[in-house]
């Protein structure tokens, strides 16, 4: 399993990603973020999902975009979806015979130089998406059960990136302590708007683990806080 997250706001976006890889009993760090860069034209994209087909599909597309520009990002995830396809079309058969799904969805967020604005897509295995925007200031691939609570209710599209990071952060943390198959280190990339530059950082579980000691604590202060008066009506002797 695996943890992506990608939040659009007014100032930006941010993607944030576990790096662990389980494989059987094996357990491996590798990068989920892969970041995209030149003139006029800076995006990321993570997966979660068989490795062996996320590989492939980004070799692929990075062969393409080198003879190929696109000045729109909506562009950019068709030409990935239709890698995604292609690979389907090349290896489904063979993993699906041996037992395994074909399986990848992918978060693809950036700005192109005809784009307005910055973008964030949700773009399914079979190469169709949807893009997020108002009322949907995030999404979650992977594990996603653990980690929506504080997002749902903290995010919006006027939040700040520094909040967006805070609350992303919290969300992971959250994923990781309620799951044995998400965990540190993690990758973050930042975009502002407008900037056509990506901004990368890799956090160790030492860099993070006394904000995840704070939150704890602040989350106990928070539940002492809590009126009981509405409480005492279940616990009253008869």
């Amino acid at each position: 399993m695996t943890y992506c997250l990608g939040i659009k706001v007014k100032e930006g976006l941010l993607a944030i990603a576990d790096t662990r890889i389980t494989s059987g009993t094996d357990t491996t760090v590798k990068k989920k973020i892969t970041i995209e860069q030149k003139d006029k034209f800076s995006l990321f994209i993570m997966t979660s999902g068989l490795r062996s087909v996320r590989d492939k599909a980004i070799v692929y597309f990075t062969e393409l975009i080198e003879t190929k520009e696109f000045d729109k990002l909506y562009k950019a995830v068709n030409a990935f979806g239709e890698q995604v396809k292609r690979v389907a079309q090349e290896d489904r058969a063979a993993l699906e015979k041996s037992g395994f799904k074909f399986d990848l969805n992918t978060i693809i967020g950036g700005q192109l130089s005809g784009d307005e604005e910055h973008k964030l897509f949700l773009l399914y295995p079979e190469g169709n998406w949807v893009e997020l925007g108002q009322g949907a200031p995030f999404v979650i691939i992977g594990n996603s059960g653990h980690g929506k609570a504080i997002l749902n209710r903290i995010l919006n599209e006027d939040s700040s990136l520094k909040q967006a990071l805070k609350t992303g952060f919290l969300s992971f943390d959250s994923t990781r302590v309620s799951s044995n198959n998400v965990d540190f280190p993690i990758d973050v990339a930042i975009y502002k708007s407008g900037s056509f530059h990506m901004i990368e950082k890799r956090y160790e579980k030492k860099d993070l683990e006394y904000i995840s000691a704070q939150w704890a604590e602040e989350l106990k202060t928070a539940l002492e806080n809590i009126s009981e008066e509405w409480m005492e009506s279940a616990f009253d002797k008869e």
